[in-house]
């Protein structure tokens, strides 16, 4: 079962994806939703082009220069509502860094086209919001949803240098789970994009100091964030990033079993099944009744043992001996000695007297 504070807990977190769910047949796209029926569709914003995402501003702002800017913490007023008029969320302050992708990417996308004080409506399809999964119990997947969303504040950043470690720890597991939110969506990119952000967080300079219990809560948030980074990196066949991730996890855990696990899974996709297999056996050292370890082991094992009778065979056949048994095959061609002995001798007795007398002419002059 899935450690709730850690979705890497074996057995290994690209196992607890769920299949999406079906189209639903009844879906309607955002023209034909319910925010279509507050105005004019001429009204609508087409964000990205494609009828996916649309914004209509319902009460101005104060300007476009009011715009907030990627990287700002905005704070927002939402309203959340299904296409039947059911409301699923209702924040009142909802403060965010825009661009880090903490929140639904359709606020992600819109608000940062808000003014400041505007209230708009936004209509997003389920690609932009909760997906295929949707959000139990509330959501169903492939929903679509209206968002009421009003633009109350923006300001920067805090400075990382300045946070003390309570705060650096909060900010950086904000991100860790937003990473694992969006591995759970089956989009790895963007549980990728968190978990690098969470990353830069942790190892950022500090000039604040840090007790020893804080210092070792970092490193854990750094561990988890590497071995999730792993296993998205795996999802999407990076094995070289995926292998670095497992590593430095090693560097300062060489004990770690999921480090272990994965960077074993990284090099058996590789083919590199004789340097996987003590990797595992490691594993299973450290958690011998791990039964993930186990199947993967013997998994492991069996292409291994087909994978040096491939290249035993292809090495018979390069030194001409195709025999499946490995038994040298007798000569039974006895051409090269049909020549009689004596024709041998004689030509090599020819071949030495003309060496030696070259040896006289050359001394002779």
């Amino acid at each position: 079962e899935e450690d709730e504070d850690d979705l890497s807990e074996l057995p290994p977190l690209e196992d607890v994806g769920r299949p999406p769910a079906p189209p639903r047949e009844d879906a309607q796209r955002p023209e034909q939703g319910a925010g279509d029926a507050a105005g004019d569709p001429q009204e609508w914003l087409d964000v990205l082009g494609n009828g996916l995402l649309k914004k209509k501003t319902l009460v101005p702002g104060q300007g476009v220069d009011s715009r907030p800017q990627k990287g700002q913490d905005v704070t927002i007023r939402l309203k959340a509502t299904l296409e039947d008029g059911t409301v699923v969320e209702e924040d009142p302050a909802l403060t965010f860094t825009l661009g880090d992708c903490d929140v639904l990417q359709a606020l992600d996308l819109c608000v940062q086209l808000l003014e400041m004080g505007e209230t708009a409506l936004i209509v997003s399809e389920a690609k932009y919001c909760y997906g295929a999964q949707g959000r139990s119990p509330d959501i169903p997947p492939n929903a679509s949803l209206t968002l009421e969303v009003e633009l109350l504040a923006a300001r920067d950043a805090p400075d990382l240098e300045l946070l003390s470690g309570k705060e650096k720890i909060q900010l950086a597991n904000r991100k860790r789970e937003r990473g694992n939110f969006f591995y759970q969506q089956a989009d790895y990119v963007l549980a990728i994009n968190s978990y690098d952000i969470a990353l830069r967080i942790v190892g950022s300079s500090s000039k604040v100091d840090f007790s020893p219990d804080e210092e070792a809560e970092l490193l854990d948030v750094k561990v988890k964030c590497l071995n999730n980074l792993a296993a998205s990196q795996l999802k999407l066949d990076h094995f070289k990033a995926a292998l670095k991730s497992c590593n430095l996890v090693l560097e300062h855990q060489p004990g770690n079993i999921k480090a272990l696990f994965r960077k074993g899974k990284v090099l058996a996709q590789q083919g590199e099944y004789r340097e996987a297999i003590p990797i595992l056996k490691a594993a299973l050292k450290l958690e011998p009744s791990n039964k993930t370890i186990h199947a993967e082991l013997s998994k492991l094992v069996k292409k291994h043992a087909d994978q040096r009778n491939v290249e035993t065979e292809m090495y018979r056949k390069m030194l001409g001996n195709p025999s499946a048994t490995g038994t040298p095959r007798k000569c039974k061609d006895k051409l090269p000695w049909s020549i009689p002995w004596k024709w041998l001798f004689g030509a090599t007795a020819i071949a030495l007297g003309g060496v030696a007398l070259s040896v006289v002419i050359a001394a002779r002059n």
